[in-house]
């Protein structure tokens, strides 16, 4: 019962918080203390609420996208997720790829030309070890952002993350010659959902990010992680904005962060 209440009560803070949100951090305000949230697919379970959140709190953030496998029997980019994604642009968040079949860089392979050991966790390949050419992970980069285009009608960010943050500096070198830069995130913007919820509660987690984010952090979150039992998002989600918002901080999308600024503006 005592967890209960608590649970009641911060619902309760919450909605007052939302009633007062500053004018200040409403978007395309001045951002003096800027964090970047971040948001990877994953099965999507959890999308809908991430959704609300994010429209309650008046946030924009950055979708990484990948045909992941979802709870709704398909991936995170067919043709039911379409309207959740283009309702996600006209809200004004900007969008990103994730490689399109979620594919691991494994190692660098030697030769005159490049190549990789890759191996996609989504799709018809998952689990499958294949030898790539620069041109054929730069394809896969490509088919996701070119899906999010095709769904949204708004183009995607010129930038990728690899999944897992699995990469090299040939791989990095690899993408960016077609035309993508590579988006990690700050350590202490990793918000722990992928982690098991036995060993790192929620509240832990929230606590470990509100003590740890700085200025300028990159966050990182998932639409849905398979293994933990304890979802972080939605239940950490909105407690975190709220508190960063207290703590005078506000969100921007990695349009406006300064160091990618100049390279999506030399990619339109």
């Amino acid at each position: 019962m005592q967890n209960v209440s608590r649970r009641a009560g911060r619902v309760v803070a919450l909605a007052m918080a939302v009633a007062v949100v500053p004018a200040a951090w409403a978007q395309g305000a001045s951002c003096e203390k800027p964090v970047y949230l971040t948001f990877d697919t994953g099965h999507m379970g959890i999308a809908p609420l991430v959704a609300d959140v994010l429209k309650r709190q008046n946030v924009r953030v950055t979708f990484f996208a990948a045909a992941e496998r979802t709870q709704t029997d398909g991936d995170s980019l067919d043709n039911h997720w379409a309207p959740w994604w283009k309702a996600r642009a006209a809200e004004g968040n900007e969008f990103a790829s994730h490689t399109y079949d979620h594919v691991y860089g494994r190692a660098d392979l030697k030769g005159t030309t490049p190549s990789f050991r890759v191996k996609p966790s989504a799709g018809a390949l998952t689990g499958r070890e294949f030898t790539w050419t620069a041109a054929e992970y730069c394809a896969n980069i490509s088919k996701s952002s070119e899906r999010l285009a095709l769904i949204t009608g708004k183009k995607p960010l010129p930038l990728y993350r690899a999944p897992g943050g699995k990469t090299s500096p040939k791989l990095l070198a690899a993408a960016k010659s077609c035309g993508f830069e590579h988006v990690d995130w700050a350590p202490a913007g990793f918000l722990g959902d992928e982690l098991p919820s036995e060993k790192f509660s929620n509240e832990k987690l929230l606590t470990q990010a509100l003590d740890t984010i700085r200025p300028g952090d990159i966050l990182l979150a998932h639409l849905g992680i398979w293994s933990r039992k304890d979802p972080w998002a939605p239940a950490n989600l909105e407690p975190l904005i709220v508190d960063l918002k207290a703590k005078g901080f506000c969100f921007e999308t990695l349009r406006q962060h300064p160091d990618y600024r100049a390279w999506i503006a030399s990619h339109p």
